[in-house]
Order: C-alpha cells, then structure tokens, then sequence
C-alpha cells in the first residue's frame, strides 16, 4: 500500500501561508535584522565623521521597513492564517498568538517612532538624500523621548523575535511537526 501524496499535497498546501505572506514575512525578517543591527552599530559611531551616512540609510530602510510592515499587516488582517494540521496544545497556541500580537505592535511601533523622532530631529528625515518636508516644528525633547521609545522597542522586538525563532526551531528540530514549514519557501 502506497502513500496518498495526493492528499497530503493537498493537505500541506491548505496549512501554509500563502506565498504573499511568506514573501513578507522574509523579507522583513531580512529587513528588521539589518535595522537593528545597524541601530545598534549607529548608536556605537554617533557624532563621528561619516556617521551621518548610517543614519540616513536607516532612516531609508526603515521608510521602507514601514511600507512593508503596513502591506504585512493589511495582508494579515484580510487573510485568515492556515489551520494546523496536527493538535498543537491550547497554552501553545495562546503563547503563539500572544507573541504574534506583540511582534505585529513592535514593528508597526517601531518605525512609527523612529519617523516621528527624526522629523522632530534637528537633522529631518531624508529617503536616500531626498529630504522629506517637515509637517511638524523641530521639539529636540520630544525627539528624545520617542526615539527612547523607539529603542526600548527595538528591545522588545528582539526579545520576541528570539522567542518566536526559538518556537518554530523547537517545531522543526524537536517536534518535526508541519508548522515551522508553514511559513517555509
């Protein structure tokens, strides 16, 4: 007796995020891990020679970072995530969605506060060297308190990314279970 692959084509296909989904899911993955760490390194070089040049490519990545987070997003909330195949245990698919929800409000936070801080920034705010009008008056304190907002946030988008990576690792090392394929190419 042979394996219906048939079926199970038909099965994992119906369990996975559709290709959209998983393109922005990577994609941002690849972006948000470059903007971290490029935030952390700019934080190490502020004020020195050069340094203005990481900062504007910052702030450009993360104009786009937005645009995709916003597509993300909208793409999740008008399209209901797959089922899982296999029972996953009820305080597993609490922690899960809670740590989506907490991913989902730190990246859409995060440039948010960052555009915000740098248009009140005595430097602006710039789409690789195309300058972006004002709409607010400069407020260097008020700068300073969203940009700490935006970095504490950055914080937590880690601690939750770890979490979230360290899951789909266990589902795929330990569990070889159908959920870290999912969201896989």
């Amino acid at each position: 007796m042979g394996i219906n692959t048939e079926s199970y084509s038909i099965q994992s296909t119906l369990n996975r995020y559709s290709k959209p989904a998983v393109f922005l899911h990577w994609t941002l993955t690849f972006l948000i891990v470059i903007l971290v760490g490029l935030g952390w390194y700019m934080m190490d070089i502020e004020g020195q020679p050069g340094s203005e040049w990481y900062f504007n490519l910052h702030k450009s990545l993360g104009l786009i970072a937005f645009v995709l987070i916003a597509l993300r997003t909208a793409w999740r909330l008008t399209h209901k995530p797959p089922t899982f195949a296999t029972h996953q245990p009820t305080w597993q698919l609490v922690v899960s969605q809670f740590t989506h929800g907490l991913l989902y409000a730190a990246m859409i936070l995060m440039p948010l506060t960052g555009f915000a801080a740098a248009s009140l920034s005595e430097e602006g705010t710039a789409f690789f060297g195309i300058e972006i009008p004002r709409l607010v008056a400069q407020n260097p304190a008020l700068s300073d308190q969203l940009f700490y907002i935006h970095e504490l946030t950055a914080w937590v988008l880690v601690v939750f990314v770890a979490i979230h990576v360290l899951a789909a690792l266990k589902h795929l090392v330990v569990n070889k279970d159908e959920v870290f394929g999912r969201m896989w190419f």
